[in-house]
């Protein structure tokens, strides 16, 4: 075990556990807790999204995947970047105006409905579980590989620490924790960047023209089509990237930590540039790793090739800059797993406790003891099922939270926003259709079912062919709304008008 490894983890830690226990001081309501008081500035959100958007598949996986399929890993990096476009220009600014703390309070300010309340949150509270086993599974690896434990210690030892951010500091640590992770992470992915270009003076063309032979792909490298030789699977991918982040509740809970929808725009604006310019130095890092750190020698750490971006780190700056690496690692890791939990635990707390369950009766220190006790809930459920998902394929559970986003939520959030006649009937058709649809589908793809013995959860051939079922899934859901839209005769152009003033201008009836 590397000491320099130990003392910058004990570092970040002890800035993390510092920055919380501040936090704590400031975190009296629901309020604080949920949204951090409203209080982020646009540049401070900003950054706070980009350190809950760049997960540990960014960093590690992106890196891995570029390494070892070339141009079939940047995919993942162009259709994370280009998302934020849709959330930007669809979701970021009328979603501000019309929620409180929560996707469900957004679509309740049209549709007074509890079932509409309730199945928001169970969307919202899959989507969580899913990507916190990914996100659980993936840490445990990393901490696994650095520290020599065993599996089920480091999964402990995250699930603790987020449920410790969480529980005491809310919104308000979990922020300053993304922004802290954020700012390290892109200093690291720099400071490779800028080492890797210096093994290629400094020449972009000597660079792609030396990819050409270091790899076993040859030219192919450079070229679609190495990973993902079906171009349905490729299209159907980049779908549930594309509209996947426009729903996924631990982003879509960040705009209601600002003050008004313009500061929200901002807060995407500042998340787009970062996020853009640490998707680019992916192409660094994968590319440096292939060359530097090889196939062979990445494969053998990790066969994903989740270990590429410390490996390569360890191959220029030495143990030093492979220690600073694994921390901002481990920092990326925490940062998005708080962020989960603290939207799974809203998404019970507040929707179904508070406004189902208590009927919008309960006190504020009800709200805050179910919060608290749903953060622990969330955080339990999470650890328990990721120390039973050690030999599972968390590839397709991050798919699954991105196709059940595009596919039960957007929809509803677009129609919701857009379509005057759409009703109640269509949102709890649309969301349960998109949310049934994207885990059926995945269910008989071939993420569950491979006729290769191991490769799979079961052994045999797939109903579904397309490894993610988002081309599928995502237009079930936009249809599923319009057909209960169109069977139900129920409408309210009344409130769609109210609707629409608030969403472009954030305008509140006095009486509201």
């Amino acid at each position: 075990m590397n000491s320099t490894v130990i003392i910058l983890f004990l570092i970040i830690v002890g800035m993390t556990l510092l920055i919380t226990y501040y936090a704590a001081k400031k975190t009296k309501t629901t309020n604080e807790f949920y949204t951090a008081g409203g209080g982020l500035t646009g540049w401070q959100n900003g950054l706070a999204i980009s350190g809950d958007y760049l997960s540990a598949a960014s960093f590690l996986g992106i890196a891995g995947a570029i390494s070892l399929y070339g141009f079939d890993g940047f995919l993942f990096s162009i259709g994370y970047l280009v998302a934020y476009l849709v959330v930007m220009f669809i979701v970021a600014e009328p979603l501000r105006n019309l929620g409180k703390y929560t996707l469900a309070d957004m679509i309740h300010s049209r549709f007074d409905a509890k079932k509409v309340r309730a199945t928001a949150a169970l969307n919202t509270i899959t989507i969580v579980i899913f990507y916190m086993i990914a996100q659980l599974v993936g840490a445990g690896a990393l901490i696994q590989l650095l520290f020599n434990i065993d599996y089920w210690i480091a999964v402990l030892i995250v699930g603790v620490m987020m449920t410790i951010y969480v529980m005491f500091g809310g919104m308000t640590a979990t922020s300053w924790v993304q922004i802290i992770k954020a700012v390290l992470l892109m200093l690291g992915t720099t400071i490779i960047s800028f080492l890797v270009l210096s093994r290629f003076h400094f020449n972009i063309f000597e660079m792609f023209s030396t990819m050409k032979t270091v790899t076993p792909l040859g030219e192919a490298y450079l070229n679609p089509g190495v990973k993902y030789t079906v171009p349905l699977d490729t299209i159907s991918l980049m779908i549930a990237l594309l509209f996947g982040t426009a729903g996924l509740p631990h982003i879509l809970m960040r705009f209601f930590t600002v003050r008004d929808a313009k500061t929200a725009r901002s807060s995407v604006i500042w998340a787009t540039w970062i996020v853009g310019i640490f998707y680019v130095m992916t192409i660094f890092l994968g590319f440096g790793a292939a060359a530097f750190v090889g196939s062979q020698a990445i494969t053998s750490s990790n066969a994903a090739g989740n270990m590429a971006a410390p490996l390569l780190a360890q191959v220029l700056g030495g143990d030093i800059l492979m220690s600073f690496v694994s921390a901002v690692a481990f920092a990326t890791i925490l940062a998005v797993v708080a962020g989960l939990v603290l939207s799974g635990a809203s998404a019970f707390a507040h929707d179904v406790y508070g406004q189902i369950i208590k009927k919008g009766q309960a006190t504020e220190k009800q709200q805050m003891r179910a919060a608290k006790y749903a953060s622990l809930g969330v955080s339990i459920l999470s650890i328990l099922l990721a120390l039973f998902a050690q030999n599972l394929n968390v590839a397709f559970l991050v798919s699954l939270a991105f196709c059940v986003a595009a596919s039960a939520n957007l929809p509803v959030i677009v129609f919701t926003i857009y379509w005057k006649r759409f009703n109640t009937t269509g949102a709890m058709t649309g969301m349960l259709s998109g949310l049934l649809s994207s885990i059926i589908l995945v269910a008989i793809s071939p993420n569950v079912f491979s006729p290769v013995e191991g490769a799979a959860f079961f052994t045999g051939d797939p109903i579904f062919p397309l490894t993610n079922p988002a081309l599928l899934s995502v237009p079930i859901g936009f249809i599923g709304a319009a057909i209960g839209t169109f069977v139900s005769s129920k409408q309210d152009a009344k409130k769609f008008a109210e609707v629409k003033v608030k969403a472009n201008t954030g305008y509140r009836h006095p009486s509201a």
